[in-house]
């Protein structure tokens, strides 16, 4: 979730409007991105791509040997998925609500999220869809748990449900092959929540052996400027020992985390993050790293390692000095969200052990970069090759937004599921049957 709260005169807005071109391919990518020189003053660029949605007919673009076809559609608002054991697969419903705008900035803000269909009145709820007899498309849409909190990450452990909504992780009791839950859930422990909220979305992940929970927690802010006190347990993933507790910081520094996802190799736990806005159209790369316990990657003080944010006063250097640089870049304002490896047989070996990852897309840069769903090979349990464009088309001929990518997951039969929150789709990628 790229963050609004920018000051922009309407001469910027106005040059935000023009077409600029498909996203770049690739620029800022890898494990040692070029890193221009900053660019601050002036007006901040306003780029956000209309929403348009799909045709009835309209679909992203897979590479050859692959199939893409519409999983579950006539959602609201997708943004995160899970697989449950007997293949049925959660989609949490959830989106940013628009606040009463306080002056040119606040309404300016509005405007942006509004156009790029990322505001409205949130779902609140996670949708459960079934593919019975195995075609790619799901025959079940039914509402599985309502009266949630803009829920986000879902992770499951035994026979217990964990939701991460904006605020708290709540769960519930799960059977397999039931097709809803009652209630808002029971409270397992609280996320760092209002009264700004500004990275509201989060995100929980279970270890391997079911004895820990980790939570993401987006900054509340794009430096600092609403203070550091507002930024306690922020910038952070969190660790939960399980069954209650105690919950402590594992790692910092990481400005907005979305997603997570175990290295199958090394067993390491990854993340995605959105770097920081307004040093220009290419910095700051978001990127994808493996986390050290009690490791700290800059934010807000330094990025890409001790890179210096001379915005940020006052100054840390005896945290600069510690901070870590990512594993590996994914390019300026790519909004990359999704985070999955790759752990299915059925797609063919050059995919097995690399990492898929969906990049909503950005609102501040030209040409406009994300819009896609990537995929980074691995060797190792490190990336071991150049990028590649999976899932393209997300913006049409005039550079309309027909769908921005979010979360992504590998489904039970090996097939990749991404959610599409502006195309209230949830698509479905895998190699094409003979």
């Amino acid at each position: 979730m790229r963050p609004m709260l920018i000051t922009v005169g309407l001469s910027a807005l106005a040059l935000g409007a023009c077409s600029q071109g498909s996203p770049e391919p690739f620029v800022g990518f890898g494990a040692k991105p070029a890193l221009p020189e900053p660019q601050t003053g002036g007006l901040p660029t306003v780029n956000a791509r209309k929403a348009v949605g799909w045709s009835a007919t309209g679909a992203p673009t897979a590479p050859a040997g692959f199939t893409v076809t519409r999983f579950g559609s006539g959602l609201s608002h997708p943004r995160w998925l899970l697989v449950l054991p007997n293949g049925d697969v959660l989609v949490s419903e959830a989106s940013t609500e628009a606040k009463p705008p306080k002056g040119i900035q606040g309404w300016i803000a509005n405007m942006m999220q509004e156009k790029a269909g990322a505001a409205g009145k949130s779902p609140n709820k996670i949708v459960l869809l079934r593919d019975a007899d195995g075609d790619g498309v799901a025959e079940l849409k039914t509402d599985f748990a309502t009266g949630l909190t803009r829920p986000f990450g879902m992770t499951l452990v035994g026979d217990t449900l964990y939701v991460a909504n904006d605020d708290a992780v709540v769960k519930f009791p799960y059977v397999a092959g039931q097709t809803a839950v009652t209630g808002a859930g029971e409270k397992v422990f609280d996320l760092p929540g209002g009264p700004i909220n500004h990275h509201w979305t989060k995100n929980v992940l279970a270890s391997p052996d079911g004895t820990k929970l980790y939570a993401t927690v987006g900054s509340n802010s794009n430096i600092g400027e609403n203070g550091m006190e507002a930024e306690t347990s922020r910038a952070a993933v969190l660790e939960y020992t399980l069954p209650a507790g105690p919950v402590r910081i594992y790692a910092s520094g990481l400005r907005n985390p979305n997603g997570l996802d175990w290295e199958p190799v090394t067993g390491a736990l990854w993340t995605a993050v959105n770097e920081r806005d307004m040093l220009g159209h290419d910095l700051v790369p978001d990127y994808m790293t493996s986390l050290k316990d009690g490791g700290f990657y800059g934010w807000p003080y330094s990025y890409y390692g001790q890179t210096v944010d001379a915005r940020v006063k006052p100054p840390r250097p005896d945290l600069v000095a510690k901070a870590i640089a990512p594993d590996y870049a994914l390019g300026p304002h790519t909004a990359s969200l999704g985070l999955a490896f790759c752990k299915a047989d059925a797609f063919p070996a050059a995919y097995k052990g690399g990492v898929f990852i969906g990049q909503h897309g950005s609102w501040n840069r030209k040409p406009p970069s994300g819009y896609r769903v990537v995929f980074i090979p691995f060797a190792g349990g490190k990336p071991s090759g150049p990028p590649q464009a999976f899932l393209t088309g997300f913006l049409d001929g005039k550079d309309q937004a027909q769908g921005r990518p979010v979360g992504v997951v590998v489904d039970k039969t090996g097939g990749l599921l991404v959610a599409d929150d502006v195309g209230k789709i949830v698509w479905r990628v895998a190699p094409t049957k003979p």
